[in-house]
């Protein structure tokens, strides 16, 4: 396009439309967040209403992952066949939808895992047609601003996630609270999901305003309405050029058909030049999400409680790490293309492995003051149930040899304030399945743990879909065994806020470095004959892979601990930062034949 077309005045109208695509876009980008973050404030009032299993609950955060996994796999296809503009509509549908199904659960399990599976289906789309409808549709001096601009509003998604629940725990109180009623606490979560369904209907309607994609018009022949869109946005001159570039440039493509396809016969997938770029997209891609970027951002409420923040506190905790988010997603955005990718992803590993670790060091202070009294639990449970008044077996458990090494356990003839009784059980054979952390807070008058005969009902329906799973028969019940169970001093607010800290430091470095590098790297690296498929195929195990993490973190912590957690993150990401050291090339100001030649020769072509 010449540089005069550019500097031409443009129409009010083209002003307000162009305007109205990039407001659209970023109903996607917000969209986006808000499937990822809705959940991590409520879901602590999910926990404390319902009788579900931290299994289940885990299943029910990894659900929205699960489903942008199968829509994703999908995505392109209805992209082709249907067009971006009503896949769009139909994502924010799904996202609609979604929230009626969810608030209407009524403790269905299965329910409540379809409405997420809804909402992430809704995300899938999102993420693949809408960066794909604003490069199509937006000319190549706004492309980078509009691509910014979801990216951006993807973590304003989260912060909206955030003050949701916040303002929602400031009128209703925390979902810890023993004076906040079960019905308030679930009328809690359910406004919750309630609010986040605003930016779906706002979507829904708005998009039926935009204008098709012109790419996708043009190659179904329909050059007319093609042009119609492209000066919608571009003004009628720049339209034309534009579309005089995409004739010439199908022209081209057509004529360079038959010389790559006799370049590419005898050309073995299993080149260097192949393998070497994918087997470093598969390694990026999966530690990006082994870092467990998606549990802390869905999980980190709770985690906050868990650490010494209770009520309202752990919920601006929470949104104080999403505007961290947000803000340093911009500063990454201006400095990526000065300092380099591997420059960014080489400074956010380092800084998510200090934050992850300060994280889990944190908790194993707390966890190694704890006294292990699991012969005393377990001699409670009798016909598959315990129902114990948790300081009776705390006032138990604290022998004089105990006293003498914790004084603080006790005053005078009471328990402490703020003690706590931890109880970790299993429920069958399948201990991945129904793993749980009980925790109660042994001070409080006649505060009991209980663990229900009803709940442990069998078949259940993750019987039915989990291939580890052994059904039993119907009407019988799996035998309740006490794994865990200890006794300590709930983490203070000092803790709390040492955490929160933290995880400041892991999601600013996770938003500075992988959060906008990695995507950019990664489409630089693929040679163009392996993109498509080697790209969806990486993607397909990062989303594999934050699903697993996601679904499998709450037995993982009754099992472990929080401190093994962390740790175990932090290990993950010190892969992901000798692979971006040491073996992902710099591709910052290269051509992607440059890098193809390097991964073909192992050098990279001198700048002229």
């Amino acid at each position: 396009m010449s540089t005069d077309a550019t500097k031409v005045e443009l129409p009010s109208s083209v002003k307000r439309y162009a305007l109205y695509l990039m407001v659209m876009a970023g109903l996607g980008g917000l969209l986006y967040g808000i499937d990822v973050g809705v959940i991590a404030a409520a879901l602590p009032y999910i926990e404390k209403t319902s009788s579900y299993t931290p299994q289940q609950l885990a299943i029910v955060v990894a659900a929205v992952l699960f489903g942008s996994v199968l829509s994703s796999l999908f995505a392109g296809m209805l992209a082709e066949w249907l067009g971006r503009k009503k896949v769009i509509i139909i994502s924010a549908l799904l996202f609609t939808l979604s929230i009626p199904v969810i608030c209407f659960s009524n403790g269905v399990f299965e329910m409540l895992m379809g409405g997420r599976i809804l909402q992430g289906a809704s995300a899938g789309l999102v993420g693949v047609v809408v960066p794909m409808y604003l490069a199509e549709c937006l000319d190549a001096n706004s492309r980078g601003k509009g691509t910014g601009m979801f990216q951006f509003m993807l973590t304003v998604g989260l912060v909206f996630a955030a003050v949701i629940g916040l303002v929602t725990t400031m009128l209703v109180g925390a979902a810890d609270d023993p004076t906040v009623t079960a019905e308030s606490k679930v009328a809690a979560w359910q406004v919750i999901f309630w609010c986040s369904s605003i930016p779906g209907l706002i979507l829904f309607f708005g998009a039926f305003k935009l204008k098709e994609s012109p790419r996708w018009l043009y190659r179904r022949g329909q050059r007319e309405l093609a042009l119609c869109s492209l000066a919608s946005n571009n003004g009628d001159a720049a339209a034309k050029e534009i579309l005089d570039e995409m004739i010439a440039s199908d022209a081209a493509e057509e004529a360079a058909k038959a010389d790559l396809a006799a370049a590419a016969k005898g050309d073995s997938l299993l080149q260097r030049k192949y393998v070497i770029p994918f087997i470093l997209a598969v390694v990026v891609l999966a530690c990006t999400q082994a870092t467990g970027i998606n549990s802390v951002l869905n999980y980190s409420v709770k985690i906050f409680q868990q650490a010494g923040l209770q009520g309202e506190v752990a919920n601006w905790a929470d949104l104080a790490i999403k505007i961290t988010n947000m803000v340093m997603t911009m500063v990454a955005v201006t400095l990526v293309d000065k300092k380099g990718r591997t420059f960014l992803l080489k400074m956010g590993t380092l800084g998510i492995i200090a934050g992850l670790a300060g994280v889990g060091t944190m908790f194993l202070t707390v966890e190694n003051e704890r006294v292990d009294v699991t012969a005393q639990v377990a001699a409670q449970v009798q016909d598959n149930a315990l129902n114990i008044a948790a300081a009776d077996v705390v006032k138990t458990a604290i022998t004089p040899e105990v006293l003498a090494a914790h004084p603080e356990f006790m005053q005078g003839e009471s328990v402490a304030p703020g003690m706590q009784l931890i109880v970790t059980y299993t429920q069958g054979q399948d201990s991945m399945q129904d793993v749980a952390e009980v925790r109660a807070d042994a001070a409080s008058e006649g505060t009991t743990i209980s663990i229900a005969k009803s709940t442990a009902l069998a078949p259940t329906f993750m019987d039915d879909i989990c291939f580890w799973s052994t059904p039993l028969p119907e009407g019988a019940v799996k035998e309740v065994t006490i794994t865990k169970a200890e006794i300590g001093m709930k983490p203070d607010t000092v803790t709390g806020w040492l955490v929160a800290g933290f995880f400041v430091v892991f999601i600013a470095f996770y938003a500075a470095g992988p959060g906008v590098c990695v995507w950019l790297a990664l489409s630089e690296l693929m040679p163009t004959r392996i993109r498509a498929n080697g790209m969806a195929i990486a993607l397909l195990i990062n989303q594999g892979v934050s699903t697993t993490i996601a679904g499998t973190f709450l037995p993982w912590v009754g099992s472990s601990g929080y401190s093994t957690v962390f740790f175990w993150l932090a290990g993950f990401t010190v892969i992901y930062f000798i692979t971006a050291a040491f073996f992902m090339p710099e591709t910052k100001g290269r051509t992607l034949e440059e890098i193809e030649q390097y991964f073909k020769t192992g050098k990279m072509p001198e700048k002229n």
